[in-house]
């Protein structure tokens, strides 16, 4: 298993907008983020980027959603995707100041 995670790590994407521009985009980190979680390092895998898991808990409430239709489960979502583009947001603004 460990050896299919380890080859994993040679298809990352690398970031077109760092490439072009010189600078990170508000995706950078993601991948490695996964990355990171797959091998079982939870704390580096928030270090890289914060939202994997507000992330991880909005996609799994839409899946959920999507086979058991809660009653507020459109405001869940909502109030879901605010609090990930809240996180993204600071978190990126906090990368660019701090390098």
């Amino acid at each position: 298993m460990y050896n299919m995670i380890k080859s994993l790590e040679d298809y990352m994407l690398p970031c077109v907008n760092k490439k072009f521009f010189g600078f990170e985009c508000m995706g950078c980190g993601l991948q490695r983020s996964a990355f990171l979680l797959l091998k079982g390092d939870l704390a580096g895998a928030f270090i890289m980027y914060p939202a994997i898991y507000t992330l991880i808990l909005l996609f799994g409430f839409i899946l959920i959603n999507s086979f058991k239709n809660f009653k507020y489960g459109g405001k869940i979502i909502a109030i879901l995707a605010i609090i990930n583009v809240a996180v993204i947001i600071s978190s990126y603004l906090i990368k660019l100041y701090l390098n």
